[in-house]
């Protein structure tokens, strides 16, 4: 009964698409665990790349079914506008399955979201103003709408009413504009009609799935260092991306997850503010940012870059009781003199031993690094462990002494068949 969870091990947008896309061939449910349509997955298929919110990666596969799982945040527009996309280009949505449990997002949650960011002024978290985190504080609040509730078509429009008129009242105090609530509550009902053949009891599908022999994905979204708990606090998003929140947002017991692939991309980056220890500046940093088209998939906003930080793959080794670790656009650095990787971290001229539990601390620490010697020549077509240059297999091997855990597969390229699949022991 094989459950894998795929986590990002840094600040996100490490190629977890890819790694997915590659791994779903070989499972029957992909399940996406938590978050909402503020990340984004891109996977590319030969000439066709398909830019994911929502909508697990396992669509792009017929055999495969597609949950939202309980710990997702879903705003409706954006989940009718990606299925009627993915269809118009002939990938089939009718198998996509949404929890009951699954909590929606609605207009107001976006405007709680841009007055949030705005009375922060300097202070600001860098949200993508989607109404993600208004999303889940509604849930923890208790008063949140969840996708089951549009199962009684009547009710439903009756308590998006009460909590659009009751929101009205909050941005009238505010001096904000308000919402036009018939409006919303027409709205919301179509989409409850759309919804009614996705919706799914989505923890017993999974188990019954599992009972017979089925093998299942569980995507996160964002990454461990964005995580509401683990992560660069309050630089972090709404909910638990790392392999923990797998199983409250999914339903699946800790039991049942048999593997965790931990993606690190061969430099880092991040999107939004908050302490970056390897961060990069000036003509390098644009190099990497062009080389690698590090631009948002949802927003589009540039991404700060920067070397590869080894204390943080450690610390998410840790975290998320990683069994291997994908190494992605390692071709990025094809054409580098000289690739930087952060092995430790000095503090007021003291080795640290650990990775900061404060982010005004990481916020002061100095890397120390280790250098390395580029390879001067492209990676893509390499497929098996013995085409790559002994440079690239050197800062393999680095990341594998420093964390404890194997490297399993090495991106070399956009595409889901630009990696090395490596033989590895777990």
């Amino acid at each position: 009964m094989p459950v894998t969870v795929v986590v990002g091990t840094q600040w996100g947008d490490e190629g977890k698409a890819k790694v997915i896309d590659l791994l779903a061939a070989n499972h029957s449910h992909v399940v996406r665990y938590q978050g909402g349509h503020n990340a984004g997955h891109t996977v590319v298929v030969g000439s066709q790349r398909y830019a994911l919110q929502l909508v697990p990666s396992g669509v792009l596969y017929s055999q495969v079914t597609p949950v939202i799982g309980n710990g997702v945040v879903v705003d409706l527009p954006t989940l009718f506008a990606e299925i009627d996309t993915l269809q118009s280009r002939g990938v089939s949505c009718e198998r996509l399955r949404v929890s009951t449990l699954a909590h929606l997002i609605f207009p107001w949650h976006q405007q709680q979201d841009a007055i949030s960011e705005s009375l922060r002024g300097d202070s600001r978290i860098g949200t993508t103003l989607k109404g993600i985190g208004p999303a889940y504080a509604d849930k923890v609040k208790r008063i949140g709408l969840r996708a089951g509730d549009t199962r009684d078509r009547e009710r439903f429009r009756t308590l998006v009413k009460e909590r659009a008129t009751q929101e009205n009242a909050v941005f009238a105090s505010l001096g904000e504009p308000l919402l036009d609530v018939d409006e919303v509550v027409e709205r919301y009902d179509g989409f409850a009609t759309r919804l009614a053949p996705h919706l799914a009891d989505t923890v017993n599908l999974l188990h019954d799935a599992l009972a017979n022999g089925s093998s299942i994905l569980l995507e996160g979204a964002q990454a461990t260092f964005l995580d509401i708990d683990h992560g660069t606090y309050p630089f972090v998003t709404s909910s638990n991306p790392t392999a923990g929140g797998a199983c409250a947002g999914s339903g699946l017991g800790p039991r049942d997850i048999t593997r965790v692939v931990g993606i690190a991309k061969a430099y880092t980056t991040r999107v939004g503010s908050g302490p970056f220890p390897t961060e990069l500046h000036g003509e390098l940093a644009d190099r990497i940012v062009e080389v690698g088209h590090e631009f948002g998939t949802v927003t589009g906003r540039r991404r700060r870059p920067g070397w590869l930080d080894l204390v943080m793959l450690r610390h998410a080794v840790r975290v998320n009781s990683l069994t291997d670790i994908a190494l992605t656009k390692l071709d990025v650095l094809d054409d580098f003199d000289t690739i930087r990787v952060c092995v430790g971290y000095r503090l007021d001229g003291r080795i640290l031993d650990a990775y900061p539990d404060d982010a005004e601390v990481l916020a002061r620490v100095e890397c120390v690094y280790e250098d390395l010697a580029g390879w001067h020549q492209p990676l893509r077509a390499c497929r098996k462990e013995s085409d790559l240059p002994t440079q690239a297999r050197r800062l393999i091997d680095l990341v594998e002494r420093s964390t404890g855990v194997p490297v399993s597969i090495v991106g070399v390229g956009p595409e889901r068949d630009d990696c090395v699949v490596r033989e590895v022991t777990r």
